[in-house]
């Protein structure tokens, strides 16, 4: 009997690798399953010499993937083999990165691999929700449908980016602008008030001398802000990448109103997005969940997930599983129930999706009419400091 690698993921973010002895890469996966594994990539040993091929992919970005996969799936869709298909977006595609990649994916078909096994030689390019999909939409037969889905979900996910980042580059943009603006009255205009300052014969305000006094340092020892700069960055990718703290904060931000519920919306979003599709696919509603757990950013939410879907394994229902977790809002609970008791588990994972999907867009509509006031208090404060510390010496010379 044939001895078959495989990768799959444990607990829905731990990959594990191991073999399997069976009939064909089918039986492989459904042992795989028995195990509590989501089987990821699976190849016969005996043609392990020819699973990688030598060749490398490039990472693509976001948009670049969904150029790629919606590309493919008209081609497809048009009736073109999927080898033709590569094919032509080797040569016609205007990335090189996307021509790189359909050149490589090309090469390894037509050496007899299928295509779902291709792309799961390329999961750090592709992602592992990718890779599940094409491989359920492979064996189901509809590969072209199951693309469809898969730049749906992408879209959406990159809906949800931008949304995020533009709401986010306001205020940063005037912080970035504050600190310049700062950083040149310190260097540059204080510096030249000195001296009319000390001619007065009085003793400066406070402010004033607070600010005259960092202005000559810095002019001095410049090499403090890069030095500062470059620690506060490396201090926030630390606490944002190293496990505790990142833990941490993601405890201390589910705590703050408006942000937790932006999270919540947010990461479950994503996540029911990922299951729908998964489970319009024909993948088991394990492996969907499996999948679903990936696209959670926030380590509590997905703490509490995964250990829901291991009460999922042992017999329970989906809804019931996720209300033991207390994080899942009502509202989404009892969607998915009514799928679960009316055998409409898709639709109502549609609808939830689209429920929190209006959620998100009324909550980020709130932060951005929040936000701008809260700089303009920000900006405005700044310039009131800056004001006083140059103009009180000169109320001080007038009353005198």
């Amino acid at each position: 009997m044939p001895t078959y690698n495989y990768k799959a993921l444990k607990r829905g973010r731990d990959v594990v690798k191991g073999t399997v002895e069976a009939a064909d890469a089918k039986e492989a996966r459904d042992k795989i399953r028995k195990m509590g594994l989501v089987p990821m990539d699976i190849v016969d040993s005996s043609a392990k010499k020819n699973s990688r091929g030598g060749a490398k992919i490039v990472a693509m970005s976001l948009s670049e993937r969904i150029e790629f996969i919606s590309t493919l799936q008209i081609l497809l869709q048009s009736g073109i083999p999927a080898v033709e298909s590569l094919m032509f977006m080797e040569v016609e595609a205007a990335k090189k990165k996307i021509r790189d990649t359909a050149k490589v994916l090309r090469t390894q078909v037509m050496g007899g691999a299928s295509f779902a096994d291709v792309l799961a030689r390329y999961p750090n390019v592709f992602g592992y929700i990718m890779v599940g999909l094409v491989k359920a939409g492979e064996e189901a037969g509809e590969l072209e449908k199951t693309l469809g889905r898969i730049k749906e979900l992408m879209q959406k996910q990159a809906n949800i980016r931008g949304k995020v980042i533009s709401t986010m580059m306001y205020p940063c943009f005037v912080i970035v602008l504050a600190t310049i603006i700062v950083l040149i009255m310190l260097l540059f205009v204080f510096p030249t008030f000195k001296e009319m300052f000390e001619n007065q014969g009085k003793d400066l305000p406070l402010i004033t001398m607070v600010l005259i006094n960092a202005g000559e340092y810095l002019k001095t020892n410049w090499w403090v802000l890069i030095v500062f700069f470059v620690s506060l960055g490396v201090f926030i990718y630390i606490i944002t990448h190293w496990t505790p703290t990142k833990r941490l904060l993601d405890r201390i931000s589910l705590k703050i109103p408006l942000i937790n519920n932006l999270l919540l919306s947010a990461n479950f979003s994503n996540f029911f997005s990922v299951v729908q599709v998964s489970y319009d696919a024909g993948i088991p509603v394990v492996d969907c969940l499996h999948l679903g757990v990936i696209t959670l950013t926030n380590s509590l939410l997905r703490d509490k997930i995964t250990d829901s879907i291991v009460k999922v394994q042992q017999g329970q229902q989906v809804s019931v599983a996720m209300k033991m977790t207390g994080v899942v809002p009502r509202m989404l609970l009892f969607m998915v129930a009514t799928g679960e008791q009316s055998g409409r588990l898709g639709e109502m994972l549609g609808n939830a999706v689209n429920y929190l999907d209006k959620i998100l867009d009324d909550i980020i509509d709130t932060l951005t009419k929040m936000i701008e006031p809260i700089m303009l208090l920000v900006i405005g404060s700044i310039v009131l400091v800056l004001a006083l510390a140059l103009y009180l010496p000169l109320f001080q010379s007038y009353l005198s």
